[in-house]
């Protein structure tokens, strides 16, 4: 029984677990463990791993590893002695218990050459020893497989690259052939990975790769083409998302998402619309509500313009809410006239989902809507507890509440949707199960003057170094 270089014992004889590894800068391990060589034996290896499995007489490894020319006899002797000596070296690093088990590996022979008889030796490796090897053999497997095949293996034969082939001796003759053809081959390999990747609908896995491959050939115009394709395609994947991020909360799965579009085009979502204290509905001659609002589209696209029943459904809502005042026709010639506290939300029930009605600004008697921030955060906060019984674990969208004719004045559009995330995920805290997706609407024409930097920085302080537009534990 001996003991090997890791420790282990291992049966006098017994086959030893050999990795020299060429992929960058030159490692020997024996049996997991890595083996320092002096440089003159490390390059001594390399000549014999570049050799590719035939014997490399004595003369040429003078030549090619010291750099020596022909010598007379005794000097020739001296340096035989030398490359002897290294062999040792190599030997005893390859076969650490010096039991035989590594005598298959590194092999003495003799060539008959115009000199006379002279040694020669050669370095046996499989491809499960050698990481080039390895590397050849599963990429030209991977060339003709299909592509999920393919990717599999062509992912795992360019993890082996760990920098440059055959680093330590780049430039040198000798090295030559294997360098470029390890260099093409891993070209190719990168280049196939980027196509088979690409045909399975993953640019988010071929983006990295292309980037390489333009870093390497940077005057390739067909590869710099490609990576601009594969941008476009992974930019092409967000849709009209213009922000994503998984709410930092134990136990949370909602997302939080910024789409520039259309409130009524979300058609898989509960939707908020956000109404003044009196709930009108009226547009006529935009008096007191505007033709433009929210509110207006809400019954000409999902109630077909029929103002009353939404007006009923409104009514019906309301009889559970104790109003805070009714205005009289003096004071408020138009518009309806009961009062009910801000932040009052009213669930309308439409075709399995549910729209919220929310009283988030007071329409004075001047038929002017006037908010701030504290009373639209009220709002938004009993919005959420009504989500929470109400909402059918739905996805939720809303609009940018407060930038329209109700205007919270004292917020800009980044500030107001910064407003409405806070307000979302503290009431996260207090209901686990409130939706799976909050989706806040901006308007095409709104975006040019939206800054969305407080939203960034409201998740970046929560979980710092999270990926922009990604959220931690985000589901692929």
């Amino acid at each position: 029984m001996t003991q090997d270089a890791a420790g282990a014992t291992r049966v006098a004889g017994g086959q030893v677990h050999i990795q020299v590894k060429v992929l960058g800068p030159v490692q020997l391990e024996v049996d997991g463990v890595p083996v320092r060589l002096t440089p003159l034996t490390t390059r001594l290896l390399v000549r014999l791993v570049a050799a590719e499995g035939e014997a490399v007489p004595v003369r040429q490894l003078r030549r090619d590893v010291w750099g020596l020319a022909d010598e007379p006899r005794h000097v020739d002797q001296r340096n035989r002695n030398e490359v002897q000596k290294r062999i040792l070296e190599l030997r005893r690093a390859l076969d650490p218990a010096q039991d035989g088990s590594a005598a298959h590996v590194l092999l003495t022979e003799q060539h008959v050459t115009v000199h006379g008889p002279e040694t020669a030796y050669r370095l046996v490796l499989g491809p499960e020893e050698l990481d080039s090897a390895r590397f050849t053999a599963v990429v030209n497997t991977a060339l003709f497989a299909p592509p999920a095949t393919a990717a599999h293996r062509l992912t795992e034969a360019l993890t082996l690259i760990r920098g440059r082939p055959l680093a330590e001796v780049n430039g040198e003759r000798f090295a030559d052939l294997l360098i470029r053809r390890l260099t093409a081959l891993q070209d190719s390999a990168r280049r196939e990975l980027v196509r088979v990747q690409t045909d399975l609908g993953r640019p988010d896995l071929a983006l990295p790769v292309a980037e390489l491959i333009v870093r390497d050939h940077p005057d390739d115009l067909e590869a710099e083409r490609t990576l601009d394709a594969l941008r476009a395609a992974l930019r092409a994947r967000h849709g009209a998302e213009l922000l994503r991020h998984r709410v930092p909360l134990p136990g949370q799965r909602a997302d939080v998402v910024l789409v520039r579009g259309d409130l009524f085009e979300q058609a898989d979502c509960n939707l908020v619309v956000g109404f003044t204290d009196t709930f009108d509905t009226e547009t006529d001659e935009d008096i007191v509500i505007s033709r433009d609002s929210v509110q207006s589209q809400l019954v000409d696209r999902l109630f077909k313009g029929d103002r009353r029943l939404l007006d009923e459904k409104l009514r019906a809502g309301l009889r559970t809410v104790r109003a805070v005042g009714t205005e009289s026709a003096r004071t408020k010639p138009r518009g309806r006239r009961v009062r009910y506290p801000v932040g009052t939300t009213v669930v309308v029930p439409l075709d399995g989902r549910r729209i919220f009605a929310t009283a988030y600004s007071r329409l004075g008697n001047d038929l002017v809507a006037r908010s701030g921030h504290e009373e639209l955060r009220s709002s938004l906060d009993s919005l959420w507890a009504s989500v929470a019984v109400h909402g059918l674990f739905k996805p939720v969208a809303l609009p940018l509440l407060g930038s329209g004719l109700a205007r919270v004045t004292d917020l800009d559009r980044g500030q107001l949707i910064a407003l409405i995330v806070d307000s979302f995920m503290d009431a996260c805290r207090r209901y686990p199960a409130l939706t799976p997706e909050l989706r806040v609407v901006v308007r095409p024409e709104d975006l040019a003057t939206t800054d969305l930097t407080p939203v960034e920085q409201r998740f970046h302080d929560l979980v710092p170094g999270a990926e922009p537009g990604r959220g931690p534990d985000r589901a692929e």
